[in-house]
């Protein structure tokens, strides 16, 4: 996995709340049995008209977000099935990072993203940023003023920028265990190698146990063997 620092991109805006997986990547092409040609195919139903057009009102056809790389959304991004291919679709599409609000109902945190979609996108390269509804409007806001837009997220200083005449930046919050995954482009096979001479160490006590524990069953056979 390729460690994940800081990225400068073009910020799209996608103005829908909960994006659920069945959109972000339909599920007649969750066929293929390899990780890979998942972009092209990213939400394909709202991308896509019947006669195979692209579709013009979809915002992420606007020429205006062509090779964008950073996406925000609304509330309960990547809810509904479990499926990874969501994350491999937007992360080989181009995007890098997603940004969604967080909500505030009654007292209660309500996430930005959906805990299984923002559990596979840490597993997969893809930053997600939480900020407040008002701080992501303001962004609506910004790309909508100017075509262009680019942003910086700084995940070591947990940081997003928009790069206006006056930047503006917005501070966010992560799972440190998660942090260090990205930085550190660690996936959890990545995760278990950093502990390969501990392992290694275990199956040699282990091998010599196992060993042992047959050697001491054999010994009584023998005997009876040889009587």
């Amino acid at each position: 996995m390729t460690p994940f620092q800081t990225h400068r991109g073009l910020v799209a805006t996608l103005d829908r709340a909960n994006v659920d997986t069945d959109q972000i990547i339909p599920k007649q092409f969750l066929k293929a049995i390899g990780r890979t040609g998942f972009g092209q195919h990213l939400f394909h139903d709202w991308r896509v008209l019947a006669d195979g057009k692209p579709n013009p009102d979809f915002p992420l056809n606007a020429e205006r977000f062509t090779g964008a790389s950073i996406l925000v959304a609304r509330n309960n991004f990547g809810c509904g099935s479990s499926r990874e291919h969501a994350v491999w679709a937007i992360h080989q599409h181009g995007f890098q990072v997603v940004i969604a609000p967080w909500q505030d109902r009654g007292g209660t945190r309500v996430p930005a993203f959906a805990d299984i979609f923002r559990n596979n996108c840490g597993k997969n390269g893809l930053l997600t940023v939480e900020l407040t509804e008002p701080e992501v409007e303001e962004i609506f806001q910004m790309v909508g003023r100017y075509a262009g837009l680019e942003a910086t997220a700084d995940l070591d200083r947990q940081r997003v920028t928009l790069h206006l005449p006056e930047e503006i930046a917005f501070h966010f919050e992560i799972d440190p265990a998660v942090k260090t995954r990205l930085i550190h482009g660690l996936d959890d096979i990545g995760i278990t190698l950093k502990h390969e001479d501990a392992l290694r160490a275990f199956e040699a006590r282990h091998d010599a146990q196992l060993q042992h524990h047959r050697n001491t069953e054999e010994t009584p056979q023998r005997h009876r063997e040889n009587r």
